[in-house]
């Protein structure tokens, strides 16, 4: 199939196009990921979930009307028309511009971030394995961990513009929470680039590198990296929930002991947004995941998506090649969406003393010692 027409665009009118399609995706994701979170509490508690909304003119329907009212297939409707129509009232001791801006800052590393991440990749004419990227850059790891790491100031501004107690407290623990598991994050994806970036070989920090490395011939090359580095793997994973701020790692918004954090005071539109912003940093986490440990649109260990595009004979069909790609790594990414809901409530939360003492005394030195391992185990293989 022939999308050079495509390609003839101007590069502007691309990158618009395609950054809004992703936009337009990654948004109604994290926002049905709310009703998605009521269904799995529902299914692991053993309560009924949202089973009483339906249209209006679907409720006559007599097989189908009930049906689409237990799935509680509506309860996204409903739930986007309160936030967008009810009263948002500003409480009048707040830092009225910051007070507003904060859930506005929420979403913009939210919605970054994605840009630097691949979701799939396709075969050119040329016959070259091509990331389906918005922004292919060789720093995209890094642009990930910088740009996202930037949210944590919307919370912080939240909490200090609402001119409130546990408010400001809330957000003093985001911060704090963030600056002790960013370290142990960054320290568990090091071995991976020391192993992509053997000696000799140009450097990068480019994510689409990562998941090549996994598609390699052989024993080592198509192995994927959450069973060669099983320690980086699960120092991610735990930094990655506490990142995102979910159970049992909300200590910003604590409703046991914070009331409700630092979105205390907010209400209907804006406070929709900073859990709009929540869940797109868990996609996005949840991607990153994928491509750093989970051989990202690589169907099996071992199996990369090349063999599988010659055995389907869509080598030269970057469409259908391209929707299989996207299609495999969106698995994944909703297998890990769901964990971290089948996590929230299943464990209880962390005291914040056992929180700080986790990311301290526990993932940190396990982190660095892990780093010291792979670094000499990857020294001494290079020398062979």
């Amino acid at each position: 199939m022939d999308l050079s027409s495509y390609f003839d665009l101007p590069l502007w009118l691309r990158l618009c196009l395609q950054s809004g399609a992703v936009i337009a995706v990654l948004f109604p994701i994290a926002a049905a990921c709310s009703m998605a979170e009521r269904k799995m509490a529902a299914w692991i508690q053993g309560r009924p979930g949202p089973n009483r909304t339906i249209m209006p003119l679907l409720a006559w329907i007599p097989i189908l009307a009930p049906l689409l009212q237990r799935l509680g297939l509506f309860q996204l409707a409903a739930d986007g028309g309160k936030f967008v129509f009810k009263e948002d009232p500003i409480p009048g001791h707040v830092n009225k511009l910051y007070f507003v801006l904060a859930p506005i800052l929420a979403m913009i590393p939210a919605l970054t971030t994605v840009s630097v991440v691949p979701i799939g990749a396709y075969f050119n004419h040329l016959g070259t394995l091509v990331p389906i990227v918005l922004a292919n850059v060789d720093v995209g790891l890094l642009a990930v961990f910088a740009i996202s790491s930037l949210g944590v100031y919307s919370l912080i501004l939240a909490g200090w513009a609402s001119n409130s107690k546990y408010p400001f407290l809330g957000g003093v623990r985001a911060s704090a929470q963030l600056i002790s598991y960013e370290l142990s994050m960054t320290l568990s994806v090091l071995p991976v680039f020391l192993w992509v970036n053997a000696p000799g070989t140009p450097g990068s920090l480019s994510l689409f590198d990562v998941v090549q490395s996994q598609s390699q011939p052989g024993f080592w090359g198509g192995m994927w990296f959450v069973f060669l580095m099983p320690v980086s793997a699960f120092v991610f994973l735990v930094a990655l929930f506490a990142e995102t701020n979910r159970q049992p790692f909300d200590m910003p918004e604590s409703e046991a002991d914070l009331v409700g954090g630092f979105h205390t005071e907010y209400g209907a539109f804006k406070w929709s947004l900073f859990f709009v912003a929540e869940y797109c940093h868990m996609i996005v986490g949840s991607a990153v995941f994928v491509l750093l440990f989970l051989g990202g649109w690589n169907p099996l260990p071992w199996v990369p998506l090349s063999s599988v595009a010659e055995w389907l004979g869509w080598v030269d069909n970057p469409l259908l090649l391209g929707v299989l790609a996207i299609v495999l790594f969106l698995g994944k990414v909703f297998f890990f969406i769901f964990f971290f809901m089948w996590v929230r409530w299943t464990l209880p939360r962390f005291r914040y003393d056992q929180v700080m003492k986790i990311g301290w005394q526990k993932l940190l030195p396990l982190s660095i010692g892990n780093l010291i391992v792979y670094a000499l185990a990857i020294a001494l293989l290079s020398r062979r």
